[in-house]
């Protein structure tokens, strides 16, 4: 493909500068300058949020967003926080109609209910079919956090970081789902 060793050589370069920028910082070590540990970045991006709202007016299926025009829409447990099955259809056809052909939504969400919290439920892998039935589906299982023991996550971390990843080897323990749905071409 003619001119994609200047692409490649600049992805480089943005690797190189970020790297620059990480050591020169003088943030403490471990704890890079953009982790949500770090009071400033959580604060800016619930700001970030509570702007996007305001902007959204609450209903993102009402949104003035151009039909055809996206390339990717992203929703992060969005629907299992709907617990109305006509607005989570009414809000997936917005999305599907904000979509390019061949662009795809980004999906994170539940896929189980929560005992614990009757304010969300659990959005399973044949909802989402009902809710995109023309999409290509690629998706995996992900997030330590099964509904029956919500401080697992909390817990394992105590004991060791890399406990999560342990435990997060059991697929039955994975709580969310991380997919793309692509729109045909």
């Amino acid at each position: 493909m003619p001119g994609r060793e200047p692409l490649e050589q600049e992805l480089r370069e943005i690797a190189r500068r970020y790297a620059r920028r990480q050591t020169a910082s003088g943030d403490a070590p471990g704890l890079d300058r953009y982790s949500l540990l770090r009071p400033e970045v959580w604060q800016m991006l619930q700001e970030r949020q509570r702007e996007l709202l305001c902007l959204l007016g609450g209903d993102a299926s009402r949104a003035d967003i151009t039909a055809g025009s996206q390339d990717l829409v992203m929703q992060c447990t969005v629907f299992s926080s709907i617990l109305d099955d006509a607005l989570q259809q009414r809000l997936a056809e917005a999305m599907w109609s904000w979509l390019k052909p061949g662009g795809a939504v980004l999906w994170y969400d539940f896929i189980v209910d929560n005992p614990r919290n009757r304010d969300v439920r659990g959005v399973p892998v044949g909802r989402v079919r009902q809710l995109f039935p023309q999409g290509v589906f690629r998706w995996r299982r992900v997030t330590l956090a099964p509904p029956l023991a919500p401080p697992l996550a909390r817990a394992v971390c105590r004991l060791h970081p890399a406990a999560y990843t342990w435990f997060n080897c059991l697929p039955l323990l994975r709580s969310h789902r991380l997919a793309l749905i692509t729109k045909p071409a």
